[in-house]
Protein backbone atom coordinates (compact mmCIF):
# COMPACT_ATOMS: atom_id res chain seq x y z
CA UNK A 1 0.00 0.00 0.00
CA UNK A 2 1.00 3.63 -0.45
CA UNK A 3 2.01 5.34 2.78
CA UNK A 4 1.85 9.06 3.65
CA UNK A 5 4.81 10.94 2.21
CA UNK A 6 4.67 13.35 5.15
CA UNK A 7 2.74 13.76 8.39
CA UNK A 8 1.24 17.23 8.67
CA UNK A 9 -1.17 16.35 11.48
CA UNK A 10 -1.55 13.58 14.06
CA UNK A 11 -4.94 12.67 15.48
CA UNK A 12 -5.32 11.33 19.01
CA UNK A 13 -8.61 9.78 20.06
CA UNK A 14 -8.80 9.97 23.84
CA UNK A 15 -7.43 12.49 26.32
CA UNK A 16 -6.52 10.34 29.31
CA UNK A 17 -2.99 9.66 30.55
CA UNK A 18 -1.89 7.98 27.34
CA UNK A 19 -3.87 10.25 25.01
CA UNK A 20 -2.63 13.58 26.31
CA UNK A 21 0.88 12.14 26.64
CA UNK A 22 0.90 11.10 22.97
CA UNK A 23 -0.43 14.53 21.99
CA UNK A 24 2.41 16.16 23.92
CA UNK A 25 5.03 13.93 22.26
CA UNK A 26 4.09 14.85 18.71
CA UNK A 27 3.38 18.51 19.46
CA UNK A 28 6.80 18.85 21.11
CA UNK A 29 8.30 17.26 17.98
CA UNK A 30 6.78 20.00 15.83
CA UNK A 31 3.74 18.16 14.47
CA UNK A 32 0.25 19.71 14.78
CA UNK A 33 -2.11 17.49 16.78
CA UNK A 34 -5.88 17.17 17.07
CA UNK A 35 -6.84 15.58 20.38
CA UNK A 36 -10.41 14.31 20.70
CA UNK A 37 -12.15 13.89 24.05
CA UNK A 38 -15.66 13.27 25.31
CA UNK A 39 -16.24 16.71 26.81
CA UNK A 40 -14.90 20.24 26.74
CA UNK A 41 -14.19 19.99 30.47
CA UNK A 42 -12.08 16.84 30.14
CA UNK A 43 -10.15 18.38 27.25
CA UNK A 44 -9.42 21.49 29.32
CA UNK A 45 -8.10 19.27 32.12
CA UNK A 46 -5.93 17.37 29.63
CA UNK A 47 -4.47 20.61 28.24
CA UNK A 48 -3.72 21.70 31.79
CA UNK A 49 -1.83 18.45 32.42
CA UNK A 50 0.14 18.88 29.20
CA UNK A 51 1.04 22.43 30.20
CA UNK A 52 2.24 21.28 33.63
CA UNK A 53 4.22 18.45 32.05
CA UNK A 54 5.90 20.86 29.63
CA UNK A 55 6.74 23.09 32.60
CA UNK A 56 8.48 20.09 34.19
CA UNK A 57 10.41 19.46 30.98
CA UNK A 58 11.52 23.09 31.11
CA UNK A 59 12.54 22.78 34.78
CA UNK A 60 14.70 19.78 33.93
CA UNK A 61 16.34 21.59 31.03
CA UNK A 62 14.68 19.41 28.40
CA UNK A 63 12.88 22.26 26.64
CA UNK A 64 12.69 26.04 26.73
CA UNK A 65 9.75 28.23 27.68
CA UNK A 66 9.33 29.25 24.04
CA UNK A 67 9.44 25.64 22.83
CA UNK A 68 6.91 24.58 25.46
CA UNK A 69 4.55 27.39 24.48
CA UNK A 70 4.89 26.49 20.80
CA UNK A 71 4.16 22.82 21.53
CA UNK A 72 1.01 23.69 23.45
CA UNK A 73 -0.13 25.94 20.60
CA UNK A 74 0.13 23.02 18.16
CA UNK A 75 -2.57 21.05 20.00
CA UNK A 76 -6.13 21.57 18.83
CA UNK A 77 -8.93 19.91 20.79
CA UNK A 78 -12.34 18.65 19.76
CA UNK A 79 -15.23 16.54 20.96
CA UNK A 80 -15.82 15.24 17.43
CA UNK A 81 -13.89 12.32 15.93
CA UNK A 82 -14.64 13.82 12.51
CA UNK A 83 -12.03 16.51 13.17
CA UNK A 84 -9.16 14.02 12.70
CA UNK A 85 -10.27 13.27 9.13
CA UNK A 86 -7.28 15.09 7.64
CA UNK A 87 -4.63 13.48 9.83
CA UNK A 88 -2.10 11.14 8.21
CA UNK A 89 -1.55 9.24 11.48
CA UNK A 90 -4.22 8.61 14.12
CA UNK A 91 -3.66 7.02 17.53
CA UNK A 92 -6.60 5.48 19.39
CA UNK A 93 -6.14 5.94 23.14
CA UNK A 94 -9.61 5.31 24.55
CA UNK A 95 -10.22 3.18 27.68
CA UNK A 96 -9.49 -0.53 27.24
CA UNK A 97 -12.84 -1.79 25.99
CA UNK A 98 -12.75 -3.96 22.87
CA UNK A 99 -16.26 -3.05 21.72
CA UNK A 100 -15.56 0.66 22.14
CA UNK A 101 -12.23 0.35 20.35
CA UNK A 102 -13.80 -1.56 17.46
CA UNK A 103 -16.43 1.14 17.11
CA UNK A 104 -13.75 3.85 17.08
CA UNK A 105 -11.72 2.05 14.42
CA UNK A 106 -14.78 1.47 12.28
CA UNK A 107 -15.47 5.19 12.42
CA UNK A 108 -11.84 6.13 11.72
CA UNK A 109 -11.73 3.75 8.76
CA UNK A 110 -14.65 5.62 7.20
CA UNK A 111 -13.37 9.11 8.07
CA UNK A 112 -9.66 8.82 7.32
CA UNK A 113 -9.06 7.78 3.75
CA UNK A 114 -5.99 5.71 2.89
CA UNK A 115 -3.06 6.12 3.02
CA UNK A 116 -3.67 7.45 6.56
CA UNK A 117 -2.29 5.00 9.13
CA UNK A 118 -4.37 4.02 12.17
CA UNK A 119 -2.80 2.80 15.41
CA UNK A 120 -4.13 1.47 18.69
CA UNK A 121 -2.15 2.36 21.80
CA UNK A 122 -3.75 -0.56 23.63
CA UNK A 123 -1.72 -3.40 25.09
CA UNK A 124 -3.92 -5.81 23.13
CA UNK A 125 -3.11 -6.93 19.57
CA UNK A 126 -4.34 -4.70 16.76
CA UNK A 127 -6.30 -7.59 15.24
CA UNK A 128 -8.61 -7.52 18.27
CA UNK A 129 -10.01 -4.10 17.31
CA UNK A 130 -10.26 -4.31 13.51
CA UNK A 131 -13.56 -6.20 13.25
CA UNK A 132 -15.33 -3.28 11.56
CA UNK A 133 -12.37 -2.06 9.51
CA UNK A 134 -12.31 -2.43 5.72
CA UNK A 135 -8.75 -1.18 5.13
CA UNK A 136 -7.07 -3.40 7.71
CA UNK A 137 -3.73 -3.21 5.93
CA UNK A 138 -3.07 0.23 7.49
CA UNK A 139 -3.82 -0.69 11.13
CA UNK A 140 -1.05 -1.38 13.62
CA UNK A 141 -0.52 -1.43 17.39
CA UNK A 142 1.69 1.33 18.80
CA UNK A 143 1.84 0.56 22.50
CA UNK A 144 3.07 3.56 24.51
CA UNK A 145 4.16 3.11 28.12
CA UNK A 146 2.91 5.25 30.99
CA UNK A 147 3.74 8.10 31.16
CA UNK A 148 4.37 8.18 27.41
CA UNK A 149 6.17 11.51 27.40
CA UNK A 150 8.77 10.09 29.83
CA UNK A 151 9.08 6.41 28.85
CA UNK A 152 10.95 6.12 25.53
CA UNK A 153 9.64 2.71 24.45
CA UNK A 154 6.82 2.26 21.96
CA UNK A 155 6.09 -1.34 20.97
CA UNK A 156 5.01 -1.42 17.32
CA UNK A 157 3.17 -4.61 16.43
CA UNK A 158 1.54 -5.14 13.02
CA UNK A 159 -1.54 -7.35 12.73
CA UNK A 160 -1.65 -10.33 10.35
CA UNK A 161 -3.52 -8.15 7.82
CA UNK A 162 -1.14 -5.18 8.13
CA UNK A 163 0.89 -4.20 5.11
CA UNK A 164 4.55 -5.15 5.72
CA UNK A 165 5.61 -1.53 5.21
CA UNK A 166 3.32 -0.06 7.89
CA UNK A 167 5.30 -1.16 10.95
CA UNK A 168 8.64 0.25 9.77
CA UNK A 169 6.89 3.47 8.65
CA UNK A 170 5.40 3.94 12.14
CA UNK A 171 8.79 3.20 13.73
CA UNK A 172 10.44 5.91 11.63
CA UNK A 173 7.73 8.40 12.56
CA UNK A 174 8.20 7.60 16.25
CA UNK A 175 11.98 7.90 16.06
CA UNK A 176 11.55 11.32 14.47
CA UNK A 177 9.41 12.23 17.50
CA UNK A 178 12.17 11.17 19.89
CA UNK A 179 10.82 7.77 20.89
CA UNK A 180 12.51 4.34 21.01
CA UNK A 181 10.30 2.06 18.90
CA UNK A 182 10.69 -1.71 18.92
CA UNK A 183 9.13 -3.62 16.03
CA UNK A 184 7.57 -7.01 16.79
CA UNK A 185 7.61 -9.62 14.07
CA UNK A 186 4.24 -11.16 14.99
CA UNK A 187 1.32 -10.56 17.32
CA UNK A 188 1.44 -11.84 20.88
CA UNK A 189 -0.67 -10.87 23.89
CA UNK A 190 1.07 -8.25 26.02
CA UNK A 191 3.80 -7.64 23.43
CA UNK A 192 7.32 -7.73 24.95
CA UNK A 193 7.43 -5.46 27.97
CA UNK A 194 4.26 -6.57 29.73
CA UNK A 195 5.02 -10.25 29.19
CA UNK A 196 8.40 -9.82 30.86
CA UNK A 197 7.01 -7.53 33.55
CA UNK A 198 4.18 -9.91 34.45
CA UNK A 199 6.46 -12.96 34.41
CA UNK A 200 8.59 -11.25 37.06
CA UNK A 201 5.50 -10.13 38.98
CA UNK A 202 4.02 -13.65 38.95
CA UNK A 203 7.19 -15.11 40.47
CA UNK A 204 7.46 -12.27 43.00
CA UNK A 205 3.86 -12.87 44.12
CA UNK A 206 4.56 -16.61 44.38
CA UNK A 207 7.65 -16.05 46.54
CA UNK A 208 5.58 -13.84 48.82
CA UNK A 209 2.60 -16.21 48.75
CA UNK A 210 4.74 -19.21 49.71
CA UNK A 211 6.23 -17.31 52.63
CA UNK A 212 9.74 -17.22 51.16
CA UNK A 213 10.16 -13.49 51.78
CA UNK A 214 8.18 -10.36 52.58
CA UNK A 215 7.03 -8.00 49.84
CA UNK A 216 9.57 -5.45 51.06
CA UNK A 217 12.42 -7.97 50.91
CA UNK A 218 11.47 -9.04 47.38
CA UNK A 219 11.36 -5.45 46.11
CA UNK A 220 14.68 -4.61 47.76
CA UNK A 221 16.29 -7.74 46.32
CA UNK A 222 15.30 -6.70 42.80
CA UNK A 223 16.31 -3.04 43.14
CA UNK A 224 19.67 -3.89 44.72
CA UNK A 225 20.67 -6.62 42.25
CA UNK A 226 19.74 -7.14 38.60
CA UNK A 227 17.60 -4.00 38.68
CA UNK A 228 20.86 -2.04 38.76
CA UNK A 229 22.03 -3.70 35.55
CA UNK A 230 18.87 -3.47 33.47
CA UNK A 231 19.30 0.15 32.29
CA UNK A 232 22.63 -0.94 30.77
CA UNK A 233 22.13 -4.56 29.72
CA UNK A 234 18.84 -6.28 28.93
CA UNK A 235 18.14 -9.84 30.13
CA UNK A 236 19.64 -11.51 27.05
CA UNK A 237 22.69 -9.26 26.93
CA UNK A 238 23.27 -9.82 30.66
CA UNK A 239 23.34 -13.58 30.26
CA UNK A 240 25.57 -13.36 27.18
CA UNK A 241 28.03 -11.47 29.36
CA UNK A 242 27.64 -14.03 32.14
CA UNK A 243 28.19 -16.92 29.73
CA UNK A 244 25.32 -18.90 28.26
CA UNK A 245 26.78 -22.30 29.25
CA UNK A 246 26.77 -21.23 32.88
CA UNK A 247 23.25 -19.87 32.50
CA UNK A 248 22.04 -23.07 30.80
CA UNK A 249 23.36 -25.20 33.66
CA UNK A 250 21.72 -22.98 36.29
CA UNK A 251 18.46 -22.85 34.32
CA UNK A 252 18.28 -26.66 34.31
CA UNK A 253 18.46 -26.57 38.10
CA UNK A 254 16.18 -23.56 38.67
CA UNK A 255 13.44 -23.46 36.02
CA UNK A 256 11.47 -26.52 37.24
CA UNK A 257 10.89 -24.77 40.59
CA UNK A 258 9.55 -21.50 39.17
CA UNK A 259 5.86 -20.73 39.56
CA UNK A 260 4.09 -21.45 36.28
CA UNK A 261 0.41 -21.11 37.18
CA UNK A 262 -2.05 -19.53 34.78
CA UNK A 263 -3.30 -17.40 37.68
CA UNK A 264 -1.32 -15.58 40.38
CA UNK A 265 -0.71 -17.35 43.68
CA UNK A 266 -3.90 -17.96 45.67
CA UNK A 267 -2.81 -15.60 48.46
CA UNK A 268 -2.94 -12.75 45.98
CA UNK A 269 -6.64 -13.43 45.48
CA UNK A 270 -7.15 -13.01 49.22
CA UNK A 271 -5.61 -9.53 49.08
CA UNK A 272 -7.89 -8.53 46.22
CA UNK A 273 -10.98 -9.83 48.01
CA UNK A 274 -10.37 -8.01 51.27
CA UNK A 275 -8.49 -4.99 49.96
CA UNK A 276 -11.44 -2.76 49.13
CA UNK A 277 -10.86 -0.14 46.45
CA UNK A 278 -7.06 -0.09 46.79
CA UNK A 279 -5.63 -3.54 47.62
CA UNK A 280 -1.96 -3.34 48.64
CA UNK A 281 0.78 -5.94 49.04
CA UNK A 282 3.46 -3.78 50.64
CA UNK A 283 3.59 -2.24 54.10
CA UNK A 284 3.10 1.49 53.62
CA UNK A 285 2.61 2.38 57.29
CA UNK A 286 5.96 4.19 57.48
CA UNK A 287 6.26 5.26 53.85
CA UNK A 288 4.63 7.95 51.71
CA UNK A 289 3.29 6.47 48.47
CA UNK A 290 2.91 9.87 46.83
CA UNK A 291 6.48 10.80 47.71
CA UNK A 292 7.76 7.55 46.18
CA UNK A 293 5.73 8.15 43.02
CA UNK A 294 7.19 11.67 42.78
CA UNK A 295 10.69 10.28 43.25
CA UNK A 296 10.08 7.84 40.41
CA UNK A 297 9.03 10.71 38.12
CA UNK A 298 12.21 12.58 39.06
CA UNK A 299 14.27 9.52 38.15
CA UNK A 300 12.49 9.21 34.80
CA UNK A 301 13.26 12.84 34.01
CA UNK A 302 16.90 12.32 35.00
CA UNK A 303 17.21 9.29 32.72
CA UNK A 304 15.55 11.15 29.86
CA UNK A 305 18.02 13.98 30.33
CA UNK A 306 20.90 11.48 30.25
CA UNK A 307 19.49 9.99 27.03
CA UNK A 308 19.64 13.37 25.34
CA UNK A 309 23.21 14.20 26.32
Amino acid sequence: MALPAAVTRVGVIGNGIIGHGVAQIFAAAGVPVTMVGRSVESLERALGKIERSLDQFREYGLTTAAQAQAALARIAVSTSVEDVAGAEFVVEAVPFDVELQRAVFGQLDRLCAPPAVLATSSGAPASSVTGGVVHRERVVAAHFWNPPQLIPLVEVCPAPDSDPAVGPWVCELLRDAGKEPVLLEREVAGFIGNRLQFALWREAVALWGEGVASADAIDRAVKASFGRRLPVTGPLESFDLAGQRTIAAFAEFLLPSLYAGGQPHERYGEIIERGGETPLMCDWSNRDREALAARRIEELFARLRDDRQ
